[in-house]
């Protein structure tokens, strides 16, 4: 048996935004459209037949293709359900569950995503922590969590990429892969929206740009999202004091063509955001249940706390990148080279709760000890390169290759506070990680006259990670396992070959039958969060084995699209954290297996003009199979489900056996479906749109109990407007019926819940120019 202890202001009117942002993952014109450019993919206007769908195009193989005709398991955030998310001022955690089998949650708010696709994620707080679903923006991979949740505006398309993804896009992506590629300069429309909604919240988006001469072309875009303070601490005078935000990103594209075949993009990006860290609610579960109750027992209201702590979470991120492109005819050239700076401080109360230790006036419900922490991320510095060659031919054999290099140095600071207002730390966590990564890749395809496409690719990864760690002072007499720690240095690395082979064939001019066979990889991971623990962990390279055949077609006189897959995986030594815990550690381990299998749905339907409708469903089980893997449990008195291994005794909670279970955050069923109908009206028309998600049960830990987990979720959405030459109002709810749901929870102290994001009414108005 093998232990491991878990322990509207001027930025308003100058980036206000449209009813309908430029599209992502658009429908193209016609079956027989001309292929895009693979900058240019997605970009095709939209000429849509009355009562007909068009293409959606799609670059999930670096090259721009008919979603029909990618043998890979694919879902796309289209403009319309973008439109409704942003309205309310949501960042991409809102986009969970808006394609079939992906999911993300944050301890962190707004800065931390956290992306699980078909249950495989990482459900690891700290500041470095591996994730194996990559996120990719504008080509670009997006390693540290605190980069991950740029904000979603001025796009071509969102995809998801489901199942390993390591050949042409590397680094971390066994889970999969979330794409986010930005409108080009030159394209597009340029728009302008604003919106006003419950507590303030405000979205002002825009773009503008074109060409300025026959060389030269540009494209300005940015965001702001603000919400007002809106949840009470009923410990402290006056109305409104927590979870308010304001978070403004902006975007500079400059093109250059001085010649036909070169094309020159420069890009510059920045955001910041000032806010609330995440609200940690004490003692929120009723004990022996996982229903919500209130601070004073009873009815649960999301806008109450009581809470003693400080809190506040500022984020710094800036990039500069530029993508080369030379076309020789019978291939084209690419240099993309990337690099972001970052920089974040969060600060949290971390029980809770007000006061502790059955105090006169402390609660909500029994908190035994105070804890407050912050971290920082005082630097981060990315910097990416890849040169890669790819084929022009639209048929026959096709080929790509190319070397991607990627170098990380990251500062971490984890501070530990003895009293809830105090600003000198009791204890001080340094982390200085340096991450390096080369790969090596190539992909060829072949279409044969018969309808038969064959790919197989292959991409060799190099990994090293050096983590020095210390705890430099510790004054917390009480503390088991207290006083500095000395300065240790960790190193890890691993040589991988990762690959995939798939085939399509078309069965007719509307259906498609795919086949792929995957290999993925995820780096060895070290984590040197030593606030509660004296050691570093590591965990070793993970390994998949993934298995998956779909069909696609577009049926009723291409009134209907409609895709399905099944799959099965198997990842070997599993990356797991150990999260939370009696001693509150955070700890890596590896997991002999999980194996996973499930099936996708997804449909669009446009039976007649003006009527849409789209949706999906996916069944994801993905258990962790190692009969000796234990845990530990709760130090908060939670209902635990698992075997025991080693029985509870004073000031140590059990450990459990975890083999069997379902990847924490990992639902069985997910569900999303929306409907749109538009209808002429005098000189406009008339619209109404809704969007809907559900998710069934998810545990938050590696272990099973009955608090720390969330029977369902389901948001909803509503939009009304009417648009009229390029103007367009409307009015929007999110959240309709105000659905209450923990999503996370904090277990080493008190029954602590983080829970979902609240109803939101608003208007909003838009234009084109």
């Amino acid at each position: 048996m093998r232990t491991y202890l878990s322990s509207i202001s001027a930025l308003a009117i100058a980036t206000a935004g449209t009813f309908a942002t430029p599209a992502a993952a658009q429908d193209a014109p016609a079956p027989d459209a001309p292929a895009a450019t693979p900058t240019d993919a997605a970009q095709v206007p939209v000429e849509r037949e009355d009562t007909g769908l068009g293409e959606i195009i799609v670059t999930a193989q670096r090259r721009s293709e008919n979603l029909q005709d990618v043998p890979v398991s694919v879902g796309t955030i289209n403009e319309d359900q973008l439109t409704a998310i942003n309205a309310a001022g949501a960042d991409v955690r809102a986009l969970a569950g808006r394609v079939p089998s992906l999911n993300i949650e944050s301890s962190f708010g707004r800065t931390f995503p956290r992306f699980y696709i078909r249950g495989l994620g990482n459900t690891d707080f700290d500041l470095n922590a591996s994730q194996p679903v990559s996120v990719v923006y504008q080509d670009v991979v997006l390693e540290n969590p605190i980069l991950k949740g740029f904000p979603a505006f001025d796009l071509d398309r969102i995809e998801v990429l489901r199942g390993p993804q390591g050949t042409l896009f590397g680094r971390n992506t066994p889970a999969g892969i979330v794409k986010f590629d930005t409108t080009r300069p030159g394209r597009g429309d340029n728009y302008a929206r604003i919106s006003y909604g419950t507590y303030s919240t405000i979205n002002a988006e825009g773009a503008t740009g074109g060409n300025l001469s026959d060389q030269v072309s540009a494209r300005v875009s940015g965001i702001w999202q603000h919400r007002n303070d809106w949840v009470d601490n009923l410990d402290d005078p006056g109305k409104h004091d927590l979870e308010g935000y304001d978070d403004y990103a902006l975007r500079a594209q400059v093109q250059f063509k001085p010649t036909e075949e070169l094309k020159i993009l420069l890009v510059g990006q920045f955001r910041h955001l000032n806010g609330s860290a995440r609200l940690f609610r004490a003692n929120a579960i009723e004990q022996g249940t996982n229903n919500l109750v209130g601070v004073t027992g009873g009815e649960f209201k999301r806008d109450q706390v009581r809470t003693d702590g400080l809190n506040f979470q500022k984020l710094r991120t800036q990039n500069v990148a530029g993508t080369i492109e030379y076309d020789f005819g019978a291939a084209t050239l690419y240099s993309v080279t990337s690099y972001w700076h970052g920089k974040v401080e969060s600060r949290g109360d971390i029980d809770g709760g007000f006061g502790c230790c059955g105090l006169p006036g402390s609660g909500p419900g029994f908190i035994p000890f105070p804890a407050q922490s912050q971290d920082n991320v005082p630097s981060l510095d990315q910097f990416t390169q890849e040169i890669r060659i790819a084929s022009n031919n639209k048929g026959g054999f096709g080929y790509q290759a190319g070397v991607f290099y990627f170098d990380e140095n990251l500062d971490i600071e984890s501070f530990d506070f003895s009293n809830p207002t105090d600003t000198s730390p009791a204890a001080i966590v340094n982390q200085k990680q340096d991450s390096k990564a080369l790969g090596i890749f190539g992909s060829v395809n072949y279409a044969t006259d018969s309808g038969l496409t064959l790919q197989a690719g292959a991409r060799w990864n190099h990994d090293k990670k050096t983590l020095d760690a210390e705890r430099l002072f510790d004054i917390r007499p009480l503390f088991v396992g207290g006083g500095p720690v000395p300065e240790t240095t960790t190193r890890v690395k691993d040589s991988q070959l990762t690959w995939d082979v798939s085939a399509l064939q078309e069965v007719s001019p509307d259906v498609n039958v795919y086949a792929r066979v995957a290999k993925g990889y995820r780096a060895p991971a070290i984590q040197g969060r030593i606030l509660f623990d004296r050691q570093v962990s590591t965990a070793n390279s993970e390994r998949t084995m993934s298995y998956e055949a779909g069909i696609k077609t577009v049926l009723f006189d291409r009134k209907l699209r409609f895709n399905f897959d099944a799959y099965f995986f198997k990842t070997k030594d599993l990356q797991l954290s150990a999260v939370g815990g009696g001693t509150n550690a955070n700890l890596l381990l590896n997991a002999d297996a999980v194996k996973g299998h499930g099936l996708e749905a997804e449909f669009e339907a446009r039976p007649v003009t003006g009527l849409t409708f789209t949706g999906g469903v996916s069944l994801n089980i993905a258990k962790i199979r190692d009969s000796g893997l234990v845990v530990e449990t709760c130090g908060a008195p939670c209902t635990v489900l698992d075997p025991v291994a080693v029985p509870a005794a004073p000031f140590q909670p059990s450990i459990v056996y975890i083999d069997g279970n379902q990847l924490p955050q990992a639902p069985k069923w997910t569900i999303n479906f929306t409907a749109g109908y538009e209808h002429p009206v005098g000189p406009g028309s008339i619209y109404f749109y809704t969007d809907w998600y559900h998710r069934s049960k998810i545990q938050f830990f590696l272990y099973r109990s009955v608090e720390f987990s969330d029977d369902s979720l389901l948001e909803g959405g509503v939009r009304i407007g009417y648009k009229w030459d390029k103007f367009d109002v409307a009015g929007f709810v999110r959240n309709i019926t105000n659905d209450e749901s923990a999503v996370s929870g904090i277990d080493f102290n008190n029954l602590t819940a983080m829970v979902n994001e609240p109803r939101i009414w608003g208007v909003e108005f838009g234009v084109k120019f």
